[in-house]
Order: structure tokens, then C-alpha cells, then sequence
């Protein structure tokens, strides 16, 4: 069972996996530990991670990057309008309203969705993961921000089904920074709590948790965010800056090539890196435009300016998450850095001021989420035991649900089911009382970061049928599962029915009849944390219904009473998720990216195929000067000379994108001409140990056979013989062949292979180790000498002239061996027991 963990980021990703000595970060093809979320679409084949990357430079029309910031967004979202001014790539309002990428591939137009995109990426990291683990990866925890709505928490899923895989969790990337913070903390408090703050500034966003650690566990207190706050809006600004600057000195407009767009923003991200850990920095570009070498200059006090509208909203997630919490800046014990965003000095010097201690790097800031992650497959996989550690995390966001009631009113009525903080997993129960089919939205209720209410789902209900011909009594019961996606479970029609029940008529039948209606009836006070809502109620993690089973009483005197009986009847429910895809669509996109990994896998084995000729041509032309110039002739080996360049200048011409078949055949051509030269080489290297091994093998075995050793005095000489003839039989043939062989050139095609003195040799050990190795013949049991006897009187009438008896001989043999165990006591032995 795979134990993976693979944190998601925007501009690159990070695969963790469990080993017995904990947890790995794995390398990639490259031997990188992070990996580009990059998708380059080729004429050919797509281009994915490094080699994406790679690519993106000179294919910057087709290279998909950012794709989490396109994940489960409307197009018309801003946020998502203001992202789509500074990608390459085209992007366009699908007939859902959600964005589709446009890319050229395989020679044609094609549309993708965000989720088939983030599909092939997460392809790539179950392929680096299985190349690593040499094992197949299925089961992994996958690293998602706070802020993913529940439509984009189902597109994750969505894509993990597409690459071929079964998360066991979605884990927020706040709690794994947490969990791999606090699960190696052997000093945790058993009774105060310690409460340590997370800020991750990532490529793209900005998040903040505080944290509550006891001894073996923790617990979320709060989560803060700004979705569009991290170290991408530096290079951004940066990349204005010196745009401006180019275009003022150097006469280029950047914006007006895509590639020279790439090179700046690449430029000005290590930019940023430099003045993380220099006062100033230099930026040099080689012919960035119109064959145009640019150079530019930068403080870092100019750099804070220029940033400072970004610097600004620095504050306001740290402000809310510890409003949240409901702590001041003393109570937070310690805060703790992360993220590759992190690294600007500006940064840490409003963090350091906010709390009024300096933050701390304990943590690896790019690579603690997909550990964390890691940390939590394995504790939901049977496979590793790991040290037990609870962690309760709380949910972002609240949720409502939202019907019409069953009257002439149609004002909806909406209650909040899921509040924000409520713990993940868990499951409530509602009451309704309907007559006909009904309707339920699951609705993402308006907070400060949501400008509007959001419906999520609808589910239909129905259709049911009272028995009694009045209102139904249905129980409706809501999961929020461990993803954090919410869904309407089931729904349930409880009907009171009377049947006939013996019970004692001495006993107080009334009050138990009493207590057992009401207990059916009034299912939602139950529940120990349960709470009711009028007459649609809503019962906290899992409500259940007691069904009371009647018991009778042994009593002389019984009579027959009525007593009530609920019985449940499953209610139909229908599902429809806005935005989400389909199970049709679902597999038609698993079909989709199983034929783009063919082609991929195709082009990649022709690729092989052609380096492989391309190898052969130059490595036989370098040995047909050096180690083959004695084992070919001078005709044949001009002839292949000819052969290889002929060859060479194909691969670079025609030959320069043919199928793999064509690759394949064209080695085989070249193979028929060098392969027996190469034969010859390998005949002429190999010969003399074989020669060797079999001359030992002779004069071993006939040494044996003529030796006068009393180990092989068994043997029958006759055997021996046959063991001397067949080595002089092997002997002479091996020197009429060797003689055959000293009068051939090098050139010349072998008298003497190597197979058949390995055969030879095999024949020869099969056949004399048989003889030579006969074991001994068992020897005869010997019959141990009759016992003396005592006196005269002990003897037998039936006297033999020997002096024994036929009967004295067994009773003397079982006397020698049936020693009585105090006589045995008696010799002069010691006792191994007392040793």
C-alpha cells in the first residue's frame, strides 16, 4: 500500500513518501525535489514537470502553468481576470461558464478544463513517486489551500481519478504544516496549551493559522487567508518596473512578445531572490528583444517601494487569524515561517512587528507541507504504525441549507448547518415534514471574503408516499466529510405503525409504553450534543434512531396491547452539483488522458529508438578505428563506413521524424553488417578463459580417476576408465579445433566458438562428476558380543557345545543395551546436566 504525499503548489510540487525511517522528499527525473506544474502541448507529445519547463521558453503559447488559480472558478470571477492578463496562454469562457484553455496539440486546436490539466500534472508525480518507491502508487493525502470552495475540492478529486489515483485525504496545506511541526515535539504540555503560529506565503497566496499543541495532538484555532497575496506579485511589480525601463531606454516593448514576457519574469524572480540576501542587485539580459541586450539596477529600499501596495495587505491575515482565535499577540508563544514566498526581508520585518518576536525557521519552508501530508497517509494507512497524534482540524467556512416550505408561503427558509470551526468530519440530521417531493440547496453562506451567497448543490427528495395520507415525517441526514465537502447522505420516511404485543398484565404497561413512543417519536433529543430547530431539527454528528424492540415478559397472566412501531422507508435522493463533472464526463476524461499517456509513451520509446541508432553509428565508427580494425577487412570495413554515414545523414534529413518502427528497422540493417565483427571481437576476448576452463576441467577429473586416493577407492576402475577416456576424447578434440583456429586471421569467421567450449565443458563435468562423485556404500551393521554369565546356575538346560543358548543370546543383548538408570548413575561420566 502506497504511503504518498504530494503537496500542490502553484508554481511547482513537492512528492513526500513514508519509509520505515520516516519521511522521504522524493527526487524527480532531474534529481530535483521540486517539480514545475507546468504543461507544455507539443506537435508530438505533451511535456510535463521538468521537461515542461524545459519547453515552456520556447512554446509559451502551449505551456499551462498557474493551473490551480484556474481551478473551480467562473471565468467572469476577478480575481481570476486579473491573473489571465499576465499568462501567455489563452483562456476562454467555456458554455458552463468556467474557463477552458486553449493549447495546440498534436497539430489541432484543443480545449481543457483546469481539472484535466491539474489531471497530467499530478500523472507526473505518481509517476516520480512509483519510479522512486519501485511500486505502484495508488493511496496518497494531497495538499490543498484553506480557501478551496467546495467546487474546488471536488475538482481535486475529479483530477486524482483522472491520473489514476485514491486520496485518502485532502488535507489543508496550514494543518500539514502543523502536523509535521508538532508530531516530532516530544516536549508538548500535558495540561497549558502552546499555541504557535503559521504564516505560509506561497507563490500565489498568503495563509495564516494559529495552532493549539498539547501532548499528542492539536487543534486549529484559526485560519486567515488572502488568496491573491504572495511572491508572484513581487516579480510582478518587478516586472513592471523594469518593463517601463526597457521601454524608456532600450526602445522595447516586452509586452508585445510572449517569450521576451517569459524571460523578464524569470529574470526578475531571481532578481528578488538576490535582494533577499544583498542591499542591491544587478539584472542582465542577452539579447531580450529585437536583438537587444538589456541591463538594469535595483536597491532594495526601491524594491520595498515599488512592492509596497502588496506589503500593505501583509497585515490584515495576520490581524484576522488572531481575532479568530480570540488571542492576544502574548498568548502566541511562537511563530513559525513558511513557504517560498517568505523569504522577502520586508515580510518577516511586519511579521516580527505584528507579534513582537522575531519568527523562527525550524521548519523546511518549501518542503513541510507535502511532509505533512505524508504524516497524515500514514496515519490513515494500515501499513505504518505511527505515533499517536490527533488532529482536529475545524472547517473554513459555513454552510447553510436552504429549502421552500411546504406551504402557500414560498419565502425559503435557510439554517446554518455547518457553522465555521465545526470539526471535521461530521454529520447532522434535519427534519422535515412534507407531503409530495421537495428540494434542498446547500449553500456556501456570505462571509467577508464572499461577496455573495453561493449555492453549491441541489438535492431533490423524493418522491415518497405517507401511508396515513398526511405529512411525511422524513429525516434528512448531511455529511461533511473528510475532505470537507459537504453532501446530503440520506434521507429517511419514519412511520408510526401499531402492532399487537404480549405483555404482562401485572406490569405498568402505560408508563413503558409511554417511554418507548416518546423515544421513537422524539428522535433528535437523543443525540447527548443534540439541538432542535422547531420543527425542522438539526441533530450534531451522527444521529441515529433507537429502534425498541418489544420483549415479552414469562408471566402466567398475559394479555395483547398495542403498542407503536416506527418503521423506515429510503427515500429516493438526486444529486446536482453545480459545476462539477459528471460520471459520463468523468470517464470520458479518464479515456482522454489514458490516450494522451500513450502517445506520450510511444514518442518516448521513438525517441529511444532514435538515439539508439544515432549511438550505434557513432560509437561503431570510433571502434572500426581502434578495437575492430583487426577483425574486419579493409573492403568490409570501408563498405560500413559508407553504410554508417549514409545512415547518419538520413537521421538528420529524412530520417529526422519517422515512426519508431522505421528507427527499429533501420538498426537492424546496420546490426547485420557490424554484428558479426563485433562477434569476431567478442569471440577472440572470450576464447581463451573458456580455453582455460576446460583444460582445467580435463586434467582435474583425470587426475582424480588415476589418483590412488582411499576417498575414491569405491569407485569400480572400470568407472574410472571411462572417466580417462572421455577426457583424452575432450583433449584431442579441443587441440584439433585450437590448431584449426591458430590458422585463421583475425578477420575470418571462428573454427572454435566460445558456446561450443562451454558446451564441451558442461558434458564433460555433467558426465565425470557422476562417477567421481559416487559416495561410499554403507557399511554392515555389526552384531555386538553375547554377555558373560555369572554362575553355572544361570545356565539353561538346552546347552549348546559353545556355551551359549539360543535363548541367553537376545536376553544378554537387551541386558547390554536396557542399562537400568542407576547403573547408568553410577559411572564415571559426569552428569551433563549438573556441568
Amino acid at each position: 500500500m502506497s504511503v504518498v504525499g504530494f503537496d500542490l503548489g502553484n508554481e511547482s510540487c513537492i512528492v513526500g513518501v513514508a519509509r520505515q525511517r520516516g519521511i522521504d522528499v522524493v527526487l524527480n527525473e532531474e534529481s530535483k525535489r521540486e517539480t514545475p506544474a507546468i504543461v507544455c502541448f507539443g506537435d508530438k507529445q505533451r511535456f510535463i514537470g521538468t521537461a515542461g519547463a524545459a519547453n515552456s521558453t520556447m512554446n509559451p503559447n502551449n505551456s499551462i502553468s498557474q493551473i490551480k488559480r484556474l481551478l473551480g472558478r467562473k471565468f467572469a470571477d476577478p480575481e481570476l481576470q486579473r491573473d489571465l492578463q499576465s499568462f501567455p496562454f489563452l483562456v476562454s469562457e467555456g458554455p458552463d461558464g468556467f474557463p477552458l484553455v486553449q493549447a495546440r496539440y498534436l497539430g489541432e486546436e484543443h480545449a481543457f478544463t483546469p481539472t484535466q490539466l491539474l489531471a497530467m500534472v499530478l500523472s507526473n508525480l505518481k509517476a516520480i513517486a512509483e519510479d522512486n518507491l519501485k511500486s505502484a502508487v495508488v493511496d496518497c493525502c494531497i495538499g490543498i489551500p484553506v480557501y478551496f470552495t467546495d467546487l474546488q475540492r471536488r475538482s481535486v478529486l475529479d483530477a486524482a481519478t483522472i491520473a489514476g489515483l485514491r486520496p485518502l485525504r485532502l488535507f489543508h496545506e496550514t494543518t500539514a504544516t502543523a502536523l509535521a511541526y508538532g508530531i516530532y515535539k516530544t516536549d508538548l504540555p500535558e495540561n497549558d496549551q502552546l499555541n504557535v503560529a503559521f504564516v505560509d506565503v506561497g507563490h500565489a497566496s498568503m495563509q495564516v493559522s494559529i495552532v493549539g499543541y498539547k501532548k499528542g495532538r492539536l487543534k486549529m484555532l484559526s485560519h486567515a487567508y488572502d488568496r491573491s497575496l504572495g511572491g508572484r506579485d513581487f516579480d510582478e511589480a518587478l516586472f513592471k518596473h523594469f518593463a517601463a525601463k526597457f521601454k524608456e531606454e532600450y526602445k522595447v516593448d516586452v509586452y508585445q512578445n510572449a517569450r521576451a514576457c517569459i524571460r523578464l519574469r524569470v529574470a526578475c524572480e531571481k532578481l528578488k531572490k538576490m535582494l533577499s540576501a544583498n542591499p542591491e542587485a544587478p539584472m542582465n539580459i542577452e539579447c531580450l528583444m529585437d536583438e537587444k541586450d538589456v541591463r538594469g539596477f535595483i536597491k532594495r529600499d526601491e524594491f520595498e517601494q515599488i512592492s509596497a501596495p502588496v506589503l500593505e495587505r501583509v497585515k490584515g491575515p495576520l490581524e484576522k487569524a488572531l481575532a479568530e482565535a480570540g488571542l492576544t499577540t502574548e498568548s502566541v508563544h511562537f511563530v513559525e515561517v513558511v513557504g517560498s514566498g517568505s523569504r522577502v526581508p520586508a515580510i518577516i520585518r511586519i511579521i516580527t512587528e505584528f507579534f513582537g518576536k522575531e519568527p523562527r525557521r525550524t521548519m523546511n519552508a518549501s518542503e513541510c507541507v507535502a511532509r505533512g501530508c505524508a504524516l497524515q497517509c500514514a496515519i490513515l494507512s494500515p501499513t505504518f504504525k505511527v505515533r499517536e497524534f490527533q488532529v482536529n482540524e475545524g472547517f473554513p467556512f459555513s454552510i447553510a441549507l436552504s429549502w421552500k416550505p411546504d406551504s402557500q408561503n414560498n419565502e425559503p427558509q435557510q439554517t446554518v448547518v455547518f457553522p465555521k470551526g465545526n470539526p471535521i468530519p461530521s454529520v447532522k440530521a434535519l427534519t422535515f415534514y412534507r407531503s409530495n417531493t421537495f428540494a434542498v440547496d446547500v449553500l456556501n453562506v456570505k462571509t467577508e471574503d464572499s461577496q455573495e451567497t453561493q449555492k453549491i448543490s441541489t438535492y431533490t427528495i423524493g418522491p415518497f408516499q405517507s401511508s396515513k395520507g398526511e405529512k411525511a415525517k422524513l429525516k434528512v441526514k448531511v455529511r461533511l466529510n473528510i475532505h470537507a465537502i459537504v453532501s446530503l447522505e440520506s434521507a429517511t420516511m419514519l412511520e408510526e405503525e401499531e402492532v399487537e404485543v404480549p405483555v404482562s398484565a401485572t406490569s405498568e404497561v402505560p408508563k413503558d409504553a409511554n417511554k418507548m413512543e416518546t423515544d421513537v417519536t422524539d428522535v433528535n433529543m437523543q443525540e447527548p450534543k443534540g439541538t432542535t430547530d422547531t420543527a425542522e431539527g438539526v441533530t450534531e454528528n451522527g444521529a441515529q434512531d433507537s429502534e425498541e424492540k418489544p420483549a415479552s415478559m414469562d408471566t402466567d397472566a398475559k394479555t395483547e396491547l398495542a403498542k407503536k412501531k416506527v418503521k423506515k422507508t429510503n427515500v429516493p435522493v438526486v444529486e446536482l452539483v453545480y459545476g462539477a463533472m459528471g460520471a459520463a464526463e468523468l470517464e470520458k476524461a479518464v479515456e482522454k488522458e489514458y490516450e494522451m499517456a500513450l502517445q506520450d509513451r510511444v514518442m518516448e520509446e521513438t525517441k529511444e529508438k532514435k538515439n539508439a541508432v544515432e549511438a550505434y553509428v557513432y560509437d561503431m565508427r570510433n571502434k572500426l578505428y581502434e578495437k575492430y580494425s583487426d577483425y574486419v577487412t579493409s573492403e568490409d570495413k570501408e563498405a560500413l563506413m559508407a553504410k554508417l554515414q549514409e545512415v547518419e545523414d538520413w537521421l538528420y534529413e529524412d530520417g529526422e521524424d519517422e515512426t519508431k518502427g522505421v528507427y527499429v528497422a533501420k538498426l537492424e540493417e546496420l546490426k547485420k553488417v557490424g554484428g558479426p565483427i563485433e562477434a569476431r571481437y567478442r569471440e577472440w576476448e572470450e576464447r581463451g578463459p573458456a580455453i582455460e576452463q576446460l583444460s582445467y576441467c580435463i586434467h582435474s577429473f583425470r587426475e582424480a580417476a588415476l589418483s590412488s586416493d582411499t576417498k575414491f577407492d569405491h569407485i569400480d576402475i572400470l568407472e574410472k576408465q571411462k572417466v580417462v577416456n572421455e577426457c583424452s576424447g575432450s583433449e584431442t578434440w579441443l587441440l584439433e579445433k585450437k590448431q584449426q583456429q591458430d590458422a585463421l586471421p583475425k578477420h575470418a569467421d571462428p573454427a572454435l566458438l566460445v558456446s561450443d567450449l562451454k558446451k564441451k565443458a558442461e558434458a564433460l563435468d555433467r558426465f565425470c562428476k557422476t562417477i567421481m562423485t559416487k559416495p561410499k556404500p554403507a557399511p554392515k551393521p555389526q552384531t555386538p558380543p553375547p554377555a558373560e554369565t555369572s554362575s553355572p546356575e544361570a545356565q539353561t538346560p538346552e546347552q549348546q557345545p559353545d556355551g551359549a543358548t539360543e535363548a541367553s543370546e537376545p536376553a544378554s543383548e537387551g541386558g547390554a543395551w536396557e542399562q537400568p538408570a542407576a547403573e547408568q548413575m553410577d559411572t564415571d561420566e559426569p552428569d551433563p546436566s549438573l556441568a
